[in-house]
């Protein structure tokens, strides 16, 4: 039997999210789309084709036969690989669907190796390169980066989360052996304080381009930057936060358990898979806190910037827009 393909409607726009992105239920079903880990596993020539479909769709030149499920799907993978502002092909691990797998074996590994100076300097280390990776894939890429910053801010980053890492583990020999569970957390928290904003400081440093409501360029704006990054750093940790603080608690009770005690081998894989079950909620609900496209009130605005809108558009744009990254 022949099926019927459904017809792409009169005025569909590729480009609007299927969801609402004034909540936060729609901003977590769209996450929840884009950072589905299973598209990791889609291949080069898979993504190169969606984004082709997805710019010939943007072009008005849809192929024949192409349902909307089919568009759909392509702009699920275009998100998922590309990067919002450039077009690019985000590297693998520094995409936002690489999170799950990627932060779970690490979160695992850090939260099960947390008791020896070793094995803390290590695996702070390893989180701290994949995080830089993230954050410099992520960040608002009107901004360019030379390799000197990424340099710095990676070693000031990781520098960050070693001091506290080490620091606290000295500090809390003596405390309840929770308390010692908890370090990792806090030395990612720390470390992400630090990271962020040292990757992206060339938007602290010269601004993110702020448009109207139509998309229309009206300058850059430091103030813009500031606040966006500002919620990615309380994103990320809040991505992390359940997982590294409720985890320990469990495994905590689990260890008295005398069969927990007998296959100590499986501790550390346990507490991998535990993590991603975190991670895959939490990946999405962190990125949708805060809505992606920013927005900041023309009063926050730079006082020349504010300025020179109000000379050219009066009254008209009480709201700047700006991409914050992720």
């Amino acid at each position: 039997t022949h099926t019927k393909m459904a017809t792409i409607p009169l005025g569909f726009n590729i480009d609007v999210p299927r969801w609402d992105q004034t909540t936060f239920l729609g901003r977590m079903k769209h996450f929840l789309n884009i950072t589905d880990p299973r598209t990791v596993l889609v291949p080069e020539e898979e993504l190169d084709r969606a984004k082709a479909l997805v710019e010939g769709c943007r072009a008005g030149l849809v192929p024949p036969g192409s349902s909307q499920e089919q568009l759909l799907y392509a702009k699920k993978l275009y998100d998922s690989a590309f990067h919002p502002d450039s077009g690019e092909k985000m590297n693998l691990i520094g995409r936002m669907s690489f999170q799950v797998p990627g932060g779970m074996a690490l979160t695992g590994c850090m939260l099960q190796f947390y008791r020896t100076v070793p094995a803390v300097v290590f695996w702070q280390w390893v989180n701290q390169s994949f995080n830089a990776i993230v954050n410099y894939t992520n960040r608002n890429a009107a901004s360019p980066i030379s390799l000197r910053q990424i340099g710095v801010a990676y070693v000031t980053a990781t520098s960050t989360a070693l001091a506290t890492a080490v620091g606290l583990n000295l500090y809390t020999k003596r405390a309840p052996p929770l308390l010692a569970r908890w370090v990792p957390f806090v030395a990612v928290a720390a470390a992400n304080c630090v990271n962020i904003p040292m990757m992206r400081q060339q938007e602290i440093i010269n601004g993110v381009t702020v448009t109207d409501g139509d998309n229309n360029e009206l300058g850059q704006s430091r103030r813009a930057a500031v606040k966006g990054i500002a919620q990615v750093v309380v994103s990320r940790i809040t991505m992390a936060a359940p997982g590294m603080l409720i985890l320990p608690i469990i495994m905590e009770r689990l260890e008295k358990f005398p069969f927990m005690q007998r296959i100590r081998v499986l501790h550390a894989p346990l507490q991998v898979l535990l993590c991603g079950g975190f991670l895959l909620f939490m990946v999405p609900a962190a990125c949708a806190l805060f809505p992606q496209r920013c927005s900041l009130a023309l009063a926050d605005l730079e006082l020349e910037l504010r300025d020179s809108i109000v000379a050219k558009h009066g009254d008209k744009v009480p709201y700047v827009y700006f991409n914050k990254g992720l």
